[in-house]
């Protein structure tokens, strides 16, 4: 039988105290450095719409905030929900953004999608040629012309509308087009008075109605029915719908230090287009052409464009999903997500602020971590 003295156990358990001590430094360090510690990614590809939850993953390609997750970063857009099921069915993407309800569809179906964050809290109103038309009811008998049927902003026009006991096939005439882009062209066009529109396509309408040469047509447009304020009022809420996020996809799931540097990078992205909103429409005019500078700036302090880890904006987004669930199950797939698809980061981020010198800046008395409440 072996021998130990005591010097030996000694030795030994000073040892094993110093590897414990040594991971949980490791757990303790920020994200972006744990992450930069694992095997780099050869390539990482975000993709999102022409919307302002696009606008994060675009200022971190540019800036190249994930340098330390993957060796190439890029940024592919998607132009229709179709589009965006294919790219997360197939895994052609590692990190969507995504309207939550399709986050949770494609969870529900097996694709291997975990929710990050909730960063779009409401961006729909129904722009009108009609000033007086404010609240939803004002709309009854009006055609309006509404994009992606049957997916937001869809959705929500037909939830708010039952909540006061009207049905939109009934009590409106709806105009289903492909994209908001065509919606906005038939209302600046004259060959619709309404049209339910999401940010930045709301800007982009209220800007053409006042430039030359669109001007000498095109009416004069206000925001008319704010379905934010909508959805507070009618079910006793703050008006605050978790409207979109970011999802990871694939294997990147399963690689928590990346996943909480994508999170922390995006909150700090997101930090910074609304500290640089002009910076920030310059960043992605220049990658989607359809977008200007200005309409982008317009767009992003009315996006309500704020970043909240999943796990913490679980009780707004599991109420927001109740209400779906009990109008059309299929919406999420056929069930309520269950708790693995609401990613948490492993690390508290109060202890992640990072240096007031970063190139992406700080909110002005905010910090810029809001992934916890």
């Amino acid at each position: 039988m072996t021998r130990f003295s005591a010097t030996t156990l000694q030795r030994r358990q000073l040892l094993a105290a110093g590897g414990a001590l040594a991971a949980a430094g490791l757990a303790g360090l920020p994200a972006a450095v744990r992450a930069a510690q694992a095997e780099p990614l050869a390539r990482l590809v975000l993709a999102g719409p022409p919307a302002i939850v696009s606008a994060p993953l675009i200022h971190m390609v540019e800036t190249n905030a994930l340098a330390g997750v993957a060796r190439k970063t890029e940024f592919a857009l998607w132009r229709d929900p179709d589009q965006l099921r294919v790219m997360a069915l197939g895994k052609k993407a590692d990190v969507l953004a995504t309207p939550s309800n399709v986050a949770a569809n494609l969870y529900n179906r097996g694709a291997g999608l975990t929710l990050l964050a909730v960063a779009t809290w409401g961006a729909l109103w129904i722009v009108t040629r009609d000033a007086q038309r404010r609240a939803l009811a004002d709309y009854r008998g009006e055609e309006i012309a509404v994009p992606f049927r049957g997916d937001m902003p869809d959705i929500m026009l037909q939830l708010l509308a039952a909540k006061q006991g009207m049905d939109v096939r009934r009590d409106m005439r709806i105009r289903y087009v492909p994209t908001p882009m065509e919606a906005m062209q038939l209302l600046i066009t004259r060959r619709v008075h309404h049209a339910l529109l999401a940010e930045p396509a709301v800007s982009m309408a209220l800007r053409k109605t006042h430039s030359f040469p669109v001007s000498v047509i095109a009416p004069e447009l206000q925001r008319g029915a704010d379905f934010q304020q909508e959805w507070g009022r009618l079910f006793q809420r703050a008006p605050r719908i978790p409207q979109a996020g970011i999802a990871a996809v694939g294997l990147l799931r399963e690689q928590p230090a990346q996943l909480d540097a994508v999170l922390q990078a995006y909150a700090k992205s997101v930090a910074w287009c609304r500290a640089n909103p002009l910076e920030c429409g310059r960043m992605m005019a220049a990658r989607i052409e359809m977008l200007t500078p200005e309409a982008v700036a317009d767009a992003i302090p009315a996006s309500q464009l704020d970043s909240v880890a999943a796990g913490a904006a679980r009780a707004d987004i599991e109420f927001f999903f109740q209400q779906l669930f009990a109008r059309e199950p299929a919406l999420l797939g056929g069930k309520l997500p269950d708790a693995a698809f609401f990613y948490s980061p492993a690390q508290p981020h109060a202890s992640l602020a990072w240096p007031a010198s970063s190139h992406c800046g700080n909110l002005p008395g905010r910090p810029w971590i809001t992934t916890t409440t």
